[in-house]
């Protein structure tokens, strides 16, 4: 039966119930985000000690945890997406989708990449292939070599495509399969009722679960937000000799949050809807500029070689919590992207379930698993493949750019050297401010949502929440690129990120179990 006639069976809501605050969720929620926005302002030194700590903390304790549940997920996603469970549809057999395709895909898109592929579609695999922080130091590969070229092309892939997005596509099709199917509320913690029936959705245990994907996501959107203001800030005083510091990342915060704010606001078919379109539409313009004024054949056989690279280590690079690659490698690198990306899941995962109604599970992965994976590949093939083929051949000193001004720094002297640069970067730039404003417009909203009762997935949560988290989660961000810094120039935002996964890994490691469960054991209902 299609959701729209059994508007008050799917999450207990009826036309005249007057959508709450959920304070169990807002109150102790923000009580730590804007209380960590308080005390960046007041003593940024404790907020980064306290961050750092639980970073190495979490990575170091839990580093093998994360590995096992993204190669599960992994796993998970392959199954369902291939078998006849591919079939089923959200919603109902009657249920029809209110996307077209391409807008689904943009939002899907555009949503979940945030900053990640620009400033590291450059700048890591050049990290690698230089051994600029002792990645290579334990792979037993030379760095600078040409085979140090295809290890830094087939690791940037393995942190970048299939794993992480199966951890975001598997979230979300628990929640939308719970939500539009079984009949629960649009919350995390309705997607693990297959483990704990129905009393998980009552009592406290709603407002724990819920409180901490909340919390996952606020540290993760505000160390995307960091960094970005240091991606960009880097590219205006590489460009335009503007010197970045607390000012321009002060002016870059107020742009970029105001921005995604207004979108927030606006809708999601108003706001989050037209700007992933007209995001997605820079994204690929800048990939089809690069393939055809890069090294179109080194990128062809550097992507290849280096995917083929990742197959061969699969088992390796997927289990190694860093005792076989070195902590350098394995902790800052891989376990730091696994940690944001489970971060983001679960509230990915509603806003994912909000955009997917009416479409069959398998076109759900298509969309939020293959496709993106897919781009990611292109991606970190034309942006990384060029890079490293300038850096061998002498072209450009990415590996000294680096060295010398940080960890996202490469990517502007890289740019400066395309034809039409002075075109291209601009474009790169709004791309970063899209990219990150269109994400977090997404995740402001789920937050809002997930602190709200009673709400459907056709609903708009309360314009005041969305503000408020907005406006604390825009100052932790930029503390933490003002005053944590770090060798990489962004260690603090890394430090945040991993709080956030550390808090949610246990939330999401339950709904790995709930979808085993689920599609594995439970009868289906289509």
């Amino acid at each position: 039966m299609a959701l729209g006639t059994e508007k008050d069976s799917v999450s207990g809501y009826s036309e005249s119930s007057k959508k709450k605050t959920r304070k169990g969720v807002f109150i102790p929620a923000f009580l730590v985000v804007g209380g960590g926005a308080i005390l960046g302002i007041v003593n940024n030194e404790l907020l980064t000690e306290i961050a750092m700590n639980g970073f190495t903390g979490s990575l170091k304790g839990l580093g093998w945890l994360y590995q096992i549940v993204s190669i599960v997920a992994l796993l998970i996603v392959g199954i369902i997406t291939f078998s006849k469970l591919g079939n089923v549809r959200l919603g109902g057999s009657d249920a029809k989708p209110k996307y077209p395709f391409a807008s689904w895909f943009a939002m899907a898109l555009t949503g979940g990449i945030a900053t990640g592929v620009i400033t590291y579609g450059v700048n890591e695999p050049i990290i690698y292939f230089g051994n600029i922080y002792g990645e290579m130091s334990q792979t037993g590969v030379e760095p600078g070599t040409s085979m140090a070229a295809i290890f830094a092309m087939g690791r940037s892939l393995y942190n970048w495509t299939f794993i992480p997005y199966a951890m975001y596509s598997l979230s979300g099709l628990v929640v939308a399969y719970m939500y539009f199917n079984r009949r629960q509320s649009l919350s995390v913690s309705g997607t693990l009722t297959p483990l704990f029936g129905n009393k998980v959705t009552k009592g406290m245990w709603p407002s724990i679960i819920d409180t901490l994907a909340v919390l996952a996501i606020a540290l993760g959107l505000a160390s995307s937000l960091g960094a970005g203001l240091a991606l960009i800030g880097t590219g205006i005083e590489t460009t335009y000799g503007i010197k970045q510091g607390p000012m321009v990342w002060l002016v870059l915060a107020l742009i970029i949050t105001g921005l995604f704010t207004i979108s927030a606001l606006k809708g999601l078919d108003k706001g989050i809807r037209k700007m992933a379109g007209f995001n997605a539409n820079v994204f690929y313009i800048l990939l089809v500029l690069l393939i055809v004024i890069g090294p179109t054949l080194y990128i062809l056989q550097s992507t290849t070689a280096g995917f083929g690279y990742w197959l061969q280590n699969f088992w390796v690079w997927g289990l190694d919590s860093s005792i076989i690659g070195g902590e350098a490698l394995v902790m800052w690198w891989t376990l730091y992207d696994w940690a944001i990306w489970i971060a983001y899941a679960p509230l990915m995962g509603i806003f994912l379930a909000i955009i997917s109604y009416g479409r069959t599970i398998r076109q759900f992965m298509l969309v939020n698993w293959i496709l993106p994976a897919v781009f990611s590949i292109f991606w970190f093939g034309v942006f990384g493949g060029t890079a490293l083929h300038w850096q061998q051949n002498g072209t450009v000193d990415l590996v000294s750019t680096i060295k010398e001004s940080g960890a996202v720094a490469g990517l502007w002297t890289f740019l400066a050297n395309l034809p039409l640069a002075m075109i291209i970067i601009p474009m790169v730039m709004i791309a970063l401010i899209l990219s990150f404003a269109t994400a977090a417009d997404s995740m402001v909203r789920a937050i809002a949502t997930l602190s709200t009762a009673n709400i459907r997935f056709d609903e708009e949560p309360a314009k005041w929440k969305m503000l408020v988290w907005a406006v604390s989660i825009a100052i932790i961000a930029y503390v933490m690129v003002a005053f944590a810094g770090g060798v990489q120039g962004v260690d603090g935002v890394k430090y945040l990120a991993a709080l956030g996964g550390s808090a949610v890994l246990l939330v999401f490691v339950l709904q790995v179990a709930s979808a085993i469960k689920m599609f594995f054991i439970d009868k289906i209902e289509k």
